[in-house]
């Protein structure tokens, strides 16, 4: 007997139950950024492992830890997608959009980065995520944020905190970079050896540190607030006024850098303690020189990408006891009679109702349909049997009230109003 192949380490099959809370997180994704006005992009899986290397940096944990990377058959260097920002960037430019105007676009779908799998940290992972192209101001950065709270509040996930700091940009940088040099060099022997390393070429990825060794340091660093340039505090106060008017809260977190060298001047995250510690679901800034970066013109963009496992796992564990919602109707045929008078009906339902309308082809006790209707979470079950028959009706049973409703054996749209009556 030959071995069973399993699933990857760091993946995971998405299997019923489950997957409807993924089709109804996706569903809400899809109607929440069309009404923030932004459309859905879509990029290939794998790019040209250059587009990370210039776009998210080559010192970054990423490029230099975490990217499956491979040679094709063309002897091209390929990386399956590790973050979604850059591809956006790259379509964009290549397909021409910055030369039609802003841009606001959106996606949903996978990832993939080789690191240790844990609780929320899988190797291929999912991401929605919102790109805000074209707009310098704080007004762009509001909006952004506002769509990424609006999706966490929509989900009553009273446990998230965003968490706002600002970077500065290529004025105030360099003296925020001195500081940091300044700080950390006399400790040099006491940072972990990835932070060593990162002091020399950047010393801003040293505050994303999360060795232990680190933390000490990393509390009593200086903070971006004493060397910002005017323009970039202006910024921040600005963007700050907006989500005091909409009250949207907020902490401002100095130790937020984000973990890619794109971003400039806002940088946030929103994080959760539900699952045991303080773990980030959301994270996003403004990047306004990526697509320059990348050779496309000098478009300012801002945006944020969110991860679907950790979002739902965050959901349900605020929610662990919550019942799903019935809905749908399981078709139950008594006998061979029944079964075939009612498919040419379940098949009529399945084209004229707004609802899914499930039927097991087996013969069984009643007992034992109602029990996949229960698995199936159905609202109703619609029962035709020997006696149904005789009588020329079915029985409509409402599954929550236990309420029965007959209704003329044949007649689809008798069952779709009785349907439309007993759950409006």
């Amino acid at each position: 007997m030959s071995s069973k192949i399993t699933a990857p380490r760091g993946t995971q099959d998405i299997l019923p139950p489950i997957s409807r809370d993924w089709l109804d997180l996706e569903f809400r994704i899809h109607w929440l950024a069309g009404r923030f006005g932004y459309s859905e992009i879509r990029t290939p899986m794998f790019e040209a492992t250059e587009l990370f290397e210039r776009g998210v940096g080559e010192t970054t944990d990423i490029v230099e830890k975490e990217m499956y990377t491979f040679v094709d058959k063309g002897d091209r260097k390929m990386t399956l997608r590790p973050e979604w920002t850059a591809p956006v960037m790259r379509a964009a430019i290549e397909h021409n959009l910055f030369a039609q105007g802003p841009q606001r676009l959106y996606y949903v779908g996978p990832i993939f980065r080789y690191e240790r799998p844990q609780k929320g940290r899988y190797r291929q992972a999912h991401q929605f995520g919102v790109e805000c192209t074209g707009y310098r101001g704080p007004d762009a950065d509001f909006e952004v944020i506002s769509l990424a709270w609006e999706l966490v509040r929509g989900y009553g996930l009273t446990d998230a905190q965003l968490r706002l700091n600002t970077i500065g940009d290529e004025e105030c940088r360099p003296r925020y970079r001195e500081a940091l040099i300044a700080h950390f060099l006399p400790h040099l022997a006491e940072l972990s050896p990835d932070s060593q390393r990162r002091l020399e070429r950047n010393p801003l990825r040293v505050l994303d540190s999360k060795d232990e060794r680190d933390i000490a340091l990393v509390r009593t660093a200086p903070t971006f607030e004493s060397v910002l340039c005017d323009a970039c505090r202006e910024h921040f106060d600005a963007l700050r006024a907006y989500l005091d008017a909409a009250q949207i809260p907020y902490v401002v977190d100095p130790s937020i850098v984000r973990g890619l060298d794109y971003y400039t001047r806002t940088v946030f995250e929103i994080t959760s303690s539900v699952l045991g510690a303080q773990s980030t679901v959301c994270g996003g800034g403004r990047y306004d020189g990526l697509v320059r970066s990348l050779g496309g013109p000098d478009v300012p963009a801002v945006g944020f990408a969110l991860g679907l496992e950790r979002f739902l796992m965050m959901y349900n564990a605020m929610y662990p006891n919550r019942e799903l919602r019935r809905f749908g109707v399981q078709a139950i045929a008594l006998g061979a009679q029944a079964r075939a008078m009612l498919v040419p009906l379940v098949d009529v339902l399945r084209r004229t109702i707004a609802q899914p309308v499930f039927m097991d082809y087996e013969d069984r006790k009643l007992l034992a349909h109602l029990k996949i209707a229960d698995r199936n979470n159905a609202r109703f079950a619609l029962i035709l049997g020997s006696d149904e028959i005789a009588a020329g009706e079915l029985v409509l049973r409402d599954l929550e009230t236990r309420n029965d409703r007959r209704v003329t054996l044949g007649a689809a749209a008798d069952v779709a109003g009785a349907l439309a009556e007993m759950a409006p």
